[in-house]
């Protein structure tokens, strides 16, 4: 129970919910100005994310996992201090995915710093049906063969047919999962132990889906330059 002229933890959470979200960037103002209506149009226009807010107004069905939880310490002059680090995914399952990590003394503030940097770091995933035994044209796979490397961790991501599944390890399949993908083939070596490493491999391997310009974005609308 809580001491009198005290607020719950429930009406604390609701409380800051209510408070309402002062934009402290130039792309903020225009979010909520209404100038700019899709978190699309921020990757098209090479525009910086630097509030979180950001992807919680233009992405308001965005879901999160915590995929990895360790303890880390370090010694100061005050002596050994420890602190948990926490590794979140959030994706909308539809073609964006972001990962980050947070470091706190309690367990609830490191879920929120992992979950802030999760946000910030959320990039788009082009989706396709890349694979010469598949010809559905749905986008449930990558439409070609990408890698990532973090640390001594390296992903690569081929096109898989429809029905195959994610053949990928347990910290890799939500991370595709997150991003949209349902089929994908996956070639793994290094350290895969080291989750963090093996998550990041695979969201920066996601990444590059969008490293270069495919013929199908040579119809895209080219936006007008300032004046």
């Amino acid at each position: 129970m809580s001491a009198p002229g005290e607020r719950t933890e429930e009406e604390a959470t609701a409380a800051l919910e209510e408070r309402e979200w002062q934009p402290r960037t130039r792309v903020g103002r225009m979010v909520k100005e209404g100038r700019i209506k899709s978190i699309d149009e921020i990757f098209r226009r090479n525009l910086p994310l630097l509030e979180p807010e950001i992807v919680d107004y233009l992405l308001p069905d965005l879901k999160h996992e915590v995929i990895d939880t360790t303890i880390v310490q370090k010694m100061t002059d005050a002596g050994r201090i420890t602190r948990f680090r926490v590794v979140v995914v959030v994706g909308n399952m539809d073609g964006y995915v972001g990962l980050g990590k947070g470091k706190a003394r309690q367990y609830r503030f490191a879920v929120e710093k992992a979950l802030r940097n999760a946000k910030l770091n959320i990039v788009p995933v082009r989706r396709g049906c890349g694979s010469w035994e598949c010809t559905c044209g749905e986008a449930h796979s990558v439409p070609f063969t990408v890698r990532g490397k973090s640390g001594s961790v390296e992903v690569i991501l081929k096109p898989a047919p429809k029905g195959t599944g994610l053949v990928a390890g347990d910290v890799a399949k939500v991370v595709l999962r997150y991003a949209g993908i349902s089929d994908v083939w996956s070639f793994t070596k290094g350290e895969t132990r080291t989750s963090y490493n093996f998550a990041r491999a695979t969201y920066l391997a996601l990444r590059n889906t969008y490293r270069f310009v495919t013929p199908m974005d040579w119809g895209r609308l080219v936006l007008p330059r300032r004046s």
